[in-house]
């Protein structure tokens, strides 16, 4: 999966993610065997992020400067 995801759909989240949101995912083998991905939500007060139902996801290939841009803001 890419290091990227946009947010497809919010059910049973709508205060924790964004619709159409692009968010880093983190790197998580275990949660992937059951498809769930990894990621920093709205919330962010958890810095090893949150776990969601990868069908809410699809991976996104970003540019260069955009994955640049997107990893300096979260930091």
């Amino acid at each position: 999966m890419s290091d990227f995801v946009i947010c497809i759909n919010t059910e049973g989240n709508p205060a924790s993610l964004v619709l159409g949101k692009v968010y880093r995912r983190l790197p998580d083998a275990e949660a992937e065997a059951h498809h769930m991905v990894r990621i920093i939500d709205e919330d962010k007060s958890e810095p090893d992020g949150y776990l969601y139902p990868a069908a809410l996801f699809a991976p996104v290939e970003l540019p260069e400067v955009a994955k640049r841009a997107l990893m300096a803001s979260r930091d």
